[in-house]
């Protein structure tokens, strides 16, 4: 392989919400990979996980809006006007903007000359993280470089960009990786050339989420004093469910005990907070809002049950398959889940999980009552899940694909 470095594009860094892609960028780095992190927003968490300190490559911030750094646009579009590559990605961005006219799109490739304008003297390639937005700086940007571009593709991404926009992409770009089959398959549709669409899960750090000798619990609901502990991870956003959960939870018998515990935040916390209110299920609920990975792992071993009722938002937006369901499985803890996108590919009603179908509170609500009353249940299901998440979800596998994928596109390009 060549030891020029990698430019990786990213939308924002570091995110929470995205460890995922640091474990990636970790392992990367590990496997003796040389990278270079472009993000196209400054970070707003107010926390960072701890493999964001681990990673090595530096961070450049491009300009989050042209207007707030305007000589530095001016100056990157004065360095790349002259080349060749510079009027080819003009031609694709004028093309884009004729079925797209935003202002958005008029960013990207602003952004896009930037990027090309500091691109560094020892980098060869470019991956972007993301096939909406990132993925259309990373197509116009390495037109003008000259440099070839991959994309990993994940959820958002895949299922709220047009498919024109998509075809395109997938059409320039060495290939595409993304981590779930139902995702796999639409981009497969998609593509001028199916075989240049992968598949690769992204797995899980088993390092960093070792295996416990601690048995979860065998409440069943019956002692108030002692409820079933309930816990979910997740961005308060309308494509994870939890209007539907909240409702699930108001249908639940009143003499069956349980307590539920919310990690992560978000918009929605304005209308949920009211809405466990009017239900009358506010004094069983605890919003923890962001919490360190450690804490949060604690939270796995000491809780009964992890739920997460994804659904498909009305944008189309929808989850690929959630990390912390992966996260959650690793702990041996029982999950149940909705039977959409990725997460079928983990989990299998009645077998190492159960699954419902999105929006259906009653289903949901049947689901949690069936498991919170049955520990044995909650036992044999997450023992199977645990046992497919260490088989089948190593991140390891996931980066040795991914760098193997990296070695061979740099290997076998004519960047010209």
């Amino acid at each position: 392989m060549s030891r020029g470095k990698i430019v990786v594009l990213l939308k924002g860094y570091p995110r929470l919400s995205e460890t995922f892609i640091a474990q990636e960028l970790r392992g990367l780095e590990k496997a003796g990979m040389q990278l270079r992190l472009v993000s196209m927003r400054h970070p707003t968490d107010t926390r960072r996980h701890p493999i964001h300190d681990e990673i090595e490559a530096p961070v450049t911030y491009l300009p989050e809006y042209l207007h707030h750094e305007p000589l530095r646009v001016l100056r990157g579009i004065a360095r790349v006007a002259g080349r060749r590559g510079f009027w080819q990605a003009g031609r694709r961005f004028l093309a884009d903007l004729a079925r797209d006219p935003s202002r958005n799109r008029i960013r990207r490739f602003g952004q896009a000359a930037v990027l090309a304008a500091e691109w560094p003297a020892d980098a060869e390639w470019l991956h972007v993280h993301f096939l909406h937005t990132p993925a259309s700086v990373g197509s116009y940007a390495s037109r003008i470089i000259g440099t070839g571009w991959t994309v990993s593709a994940h959820a958002k991404d895949i299922w709220t960009s047009p498919d024109w926009d998509l075809g395109a992409k997938l059409g320039h770009a060495e290939w595409c990786v993304t981590c779930t089959r139902s995702g796999w398959e639409h981009l497969r549709s998609l593509a001028p050339d199916p075989a240049r669409v992968h598949l690769s899960y992204h797995g899980l750090d088993l390092a960093r989420f070792g295996a416990t000798d601690r048995a979860h619990s065998d409440r069943d609901g019956s002692d108030p004093a002692d409820p079933v502990r309930l816990v979910s991870v997740g961005r308060l956003v309308p494509k994870k469910g939890y209007d539907i959960l909240m409702q699930a939870l108001a249908q639940l018998p009143r003499d069956l005990a349980w307590r539920f515990e919310h990690i992560g935040g978000g918009p929605e916390a304005e209308r949920l907070k009211p809405l466990a209110r009017e239900l009358g299920i506010a004094d069983r609920i605890i919003w923890r809002g962001a919490l360190p990975q450690r804490e949060v792992l604690e939270l796995y071993r000491d809780s009964d049950l992890f739920v997460l009722p994804c659904r498909i938002a009305a944008d189309g937006d929808r989850d690929g398959l959630p990390n912390v369901l992966v996260e959650a499985a690793s702990q041996r803890l029982c999950c149940i889940g909705s039977a959409i996108s990725g997460i079928p590919e983990l989990f299998s009603d009645g077998e190492n999980g159960l699954l419902v179908p999105p929006e259906d509170a009653g289903a949901l609500a049947h689901a949690l009552e069936r498991s919170m009353r049955d520990p044995a249940l909650r036992a044999r299901l997450g023992a199977a899940a645990e046992a497919r998440v260490r088989r089948d979800f190593d991140s390891a596998v996931s980066v040795r694909d991914l760098r193997a994928l990296l070695g061979a596109a740099k290997g076998g390009c004519s960047c010209a």
